[in-house]
């Protein structure tokens, strides 16, 4: 049995220590709190049992105490638990008192220091808390102190009179009487002070204002918790700083729509350059229940001239069954590989196959092109290992080139059971800046569980990876916006990039 204590930083998921991940990823159960980045949860074991124990003002899940005896009697139970607590477990996290508790109850356990809020904020916002010309030390300070205290603990004067960055967390609601006991303290009015809301997640946003005027500038800019009070002559650096909130889809929805093993890369580019993604996947990819035909097919590859992939997900269960059955790339022998698109050539090249064939037009008829442009395919027998439900345009054009083609279903899509909520009420308060489709399967799947009208009215753009989507998307009665010369992800996500950049107004 074992607690480990672990910080899991301040909402952004990249900044999880190495440790606090492997130290998740062992554990049996997993206790986490609302600060925590529910992505962070992909990192546990899929067996591990999850519990909730979310703290926020006035909204307990679970009191203090009991929290400590679940951990206590869980790991009683000879289970490795996992107690993911936002920002680092003992700064201002009570991560010391459930380590007491737990030394007492004679529970082993580790603390995993996280990357604290106090100082992950105001980096994301452009604020190094120190600095040679103006800052050689730091005071971290609770701006929401015990209520059972009486009278305030901190002495104000020497904050005032100290040349240190000071750093309140938890203090929004008390904003007002910090800047009035610093000033009261002898603390200049006009002393640069800043907030940063949210720091490190999409939903970040900062303030900097001279001290005296900081309650009235959050007022007016509506900035509540939770958000980190920074004062000190540092913060007059963030416009010079700044990088978190000048990047290109800073302030940006995205709605992905891919299925969700697709859509790892898609919505990784788009936070990469500031978007908050809203992952909505309307297809799920599934295997068949039946592989006798793709195994005959794999059986008989001798006979086949050319191997042709339209797709990761093509070349992904193509490779399972062949596997399957002993054998390796070996088996493709003389055949050749037509691979439509970058990344299903690189899905290829993973298995030590280089494709003989990659069309410049990254769609079903630029392989017949393409073949073509390589000798006449009359009479050449042909694979093509694809989705249960597909355009019929290469096969077709294959056939009446002459060639003989044995189209095999490798996997199928179906409508993925998303959940809507978000995204309806996205865009039906016009919230949402973007809608990403990949195919046109997602199109449709998508309409059938938001009605097209609902899109069309609500003001967002509206992207598609190449013509056949957008095609897709004209005849449901809806515009495509957005379209990259290259059928590609990262040309979708470049497109999107263009369309929707901006360079944020710092308040």
């Amino acid at each position: 049995m074992k607690v480990y204590l672990i910080g899991a930083g301040p909402g952004d998921a990249g900044l999880l220590t190495l440790k606090g991940r492997d130290a998740l990823a062992s554990a049996d159960v997993v206790v986490y709190d609302a600060l925590a980045n529910d992505a962070l949860l992909a990192h546990a074991r899929p067996d591990a049992e999850r519990i909730y124990v979310g703290k926020v003002a006035g909204n307990h899940a679970l009191p203090q105490g009991e929290i400590n005896a679940l951990l206590i009697r869980k790991a009683r139970e000879g289970k490795i638990v996992a107690r993911l607590k936002g920002g680092d477990p003992y700064i201002f996290g009570r991560g010391g008192e459930e380590a007491e508790e737990l030394r007492a109850a004679g529970v082993p356990f580790e603390e995993v220091p996280g990357i604290s809020s106090t100082i992950a904020a105001p980096a994301y916002a452009g604020i190094p808390l120190t600095h040679r010309d103006y800052a050689s030390s730091v005071t971290i300070i609770t701006g929401h102190e015990n209520p059972d205290k009486p009278g305030s603990v901190h002495n104000w004067k020497a904050l005032a009179a100290s040349a240190s960055t000071l750093v309140f967390v938890m203090g929004m609601k008390n904003l007002p009487d910090i800047a009035r006991s610093l000033i009261d303290a002898g603390m200049d009015p006009a002393t640069p002070a800043a907030l940063v809301y949210r720091g490190t997640t999409p939903f970040q946003r900062s303030l900097v204002a001279p001290l005296g005027q900081l309650p009235q500038a959050a007022v007016d800019a509506g900035f509540t918790n939770p958000s980190v009070i920074v004062v000190g002559k540092v913060c007059a650096l963030r416009d010079t700083l700044g990088w978190f909130e000048q990047r290109p889809l800073y302030g940006k929805t995205v709605v992905v729509t891919r299925a969700r093993e697709q859509a790892s890369g898609l919505a990784a580019s788009l936070t990469e350059l500031g978007a908050r993604v809203i992952q909505c996947p309307t297809i799920e990819i599934r295997p068949l229940d039946d592989y006798t035909p793709l195994d005959t097919a794999i059986a008989a590859l001798g006979s086949y001239q050319w191997l042709i992939f339209t797709s990761v997900n093509g070349v992904k269960y193509f490779w399972q069954r062949l596997e399957h059955a002993g054998r390796d790339a070996r088996a493709l022998g003389s055949c050749k590989v037509a691979a439509i698109g970058p990344a299903t050539a690189e899905a290829l090249r993973i298995r030590g196959i280089a494709p003989d064939l990659i069309p410049d037009k990254y769609m079903a008829e630029g392989v017949v092109a393409g073949l073509q442009a390589q000798g006449p395919v009359e009479g050449m027998r042909m694979l093509l290992p694809r989705a249960a439900k597909a355009r019929e345009v290469l096969p077709d054009e294959l056939r009446k080139a002459g060639a003989v083609v044995d189209v095999i279903p490798v996997y199928e899509t179906v409508p993925a059971a998303a959940d809507k909520d978000e995204v309806l009420a996205g865009l039906r308060d016009r919230t949402i800046d973007c809608v990403t489709f990949g195919s046109s399967s997602t199109v449709e799947n998508f309409l059938s569980v938001f009605p097209a009208e609902t899109l069309a009215t609500s003001g967002a753009r509206i992207a598609a990876i190449g013509p056949v989507t957008a095609a897709t998307l004209a005849k449901r009665g809806l515009p495509c916006h957005i379209q990259p010369a290259e059928f590609t992800i990262p040309a979708l996500v470049a497109a999107v990039a263009d369309a929707l950049g901006n360079r944020s107004q710092h308040s």
